[in-house]
C-alpha cells in the first residue's frame, strides 16, 4: 500500500480543513516545498496536492506551488482542486502533476470528465469521489447530490478510470478512523479498481488494517500534521512495502 501525504493549500500555505469547512482551517507550514521535501527525503513517493483556493474559484489558482514542488522534488504528484476545464487539466500537466483528480466536474459534466479519460488515459485521471452517507458530495462537499457512491465509482470505471480518491466527508479531519465498512464494500463489489483511502486516519492501526483490506494507497493528512503518526512511523510504514 502507498502512503500519500496531503498537502492542501490556501494562499500558498499548508492548511487542513476539517469536513472541508473553510472556517475551519489550521495552517501548518508556509512552505509547501519543504514539507514536500520532508516526505521526499523518508522515501514517500507519492503526494496528494490539494488547490483549495481553486476549488472555491472553480480554476487552478496555485500554480506556482505545483511548479515549485514538482520542479524541485522527484515526488509524483496528484494534483486536484479546480481543475475544470480542457485549460485547467493542460496546465496541471505542464506545470508538472503526473496525475490529475476530477471530483465535482465528474458529476457535473460528465462528458468533459470522459473526454479527458479518453485523451490522457485512464491512468492518469483519478475519479475524486466524495461522500456523505453514500451519496456523492460535491464542490468542496457544500453540495450533496443524489448519486449513489459506488454506482457511481462503478460507471467511471466501466469508462476506463483505474484509480478514485473516495472521501467520507463524515470521517475527515476528525482523527476517529476511516470508513472501513465503506471501503470493503467499494473493492468487493469494483474488483480491480484502485481504491485510495482518503480520510479519518488517526493511527498506524488503522493504515495495517487498510492495507490488509488491499487498498492501493491511502492518504495522510491532519494525523502527521497533529503528531498522531510521526513521519518516521510513515517512513518505516512505506519501508516495509
Amino acid at each position: 500500500m502507498e502512503i500519500i501525504p496531503a498537502i492542501d493549500i490556501i494562499d500558498g500555505k499548508c492548511v487542513r480543513l476539517t469536513q472541508g469547512d473553510y472556517l475551519q482551517k489550521k495552517e501548518y507550514s508556509d512552505s509547501p516545498l519543504l514539507m514536500a521535501r520532508r516526505f521526499e527525503d523518508v522515501g514517500i513517493k507519492r503526494l496528494h496536492l490539494v488547490d483549495l483556493d481553486g476549488a472555491k474559484a472553480k480554476k487552478i489558482i496555485n500554480r506556482e506551488v505545483l511548479k515549485t514542488i514538482a520542479e524541485n522534488t522527484s515526488l509524483q504528484i496528484d494534483f486536484g482542486g479546480g481543475v475544470q476545464s480542457d485549460v485547467d487539466i493542460a496546465l496541471a500537466f505542464q506545470l508538472g502533476a503526473k496525475q490529475v483528480t476530477g471530483g465535482s466536474v465528474a458529476v457535473k459534466n460528465p462528458e468533459l470528465f470522459n473526454s479527458w479519460i479518453s485523451v490522457h488515459g485512464g491512468d492518469k485521471i483519478i475519479l475524486g469521489a466524495d461522500a456523505k452517507d453514500r451519496k456523492i458530495a460535491i464542490s468542496g462537499w457544500e453540495e450533496t447530490t443524489q448519486e449513489d457512491l459506488i454506482d457511481f465509482i462503478k460507471a467511471y470505471h466501466a469508462k476506463g478510470i483505474q484509480y478514485v480518491i473516495c472521501t467520507d466527508v463524515a470521517k475527515d479531519g476528525l482523527l476517529q478512523g476511516p470508513s472501513m465498512e465503506l471501503y470493503r464494500d467499494i473493492l468487493q463489489e469494483i474488483p480491480g479498481i484502485k481504491l485510495i483511502a482518503s480520510g479519518g486516519v488517526a493511527s498506524v492501526s488503522d493504515l495495517e488494517e487498510l492495507e490488509k483490506m488491499g487498498v492501493f494507497g491511502t492518504i495522510v493528512g491532519k494525523a502527521y500534521y497533529e503528531g498522531r503518526i510521526s513521519l518516521e512511523e510513515l517512513a518505516s510504514f512505506q519501508k516495509n512495502n
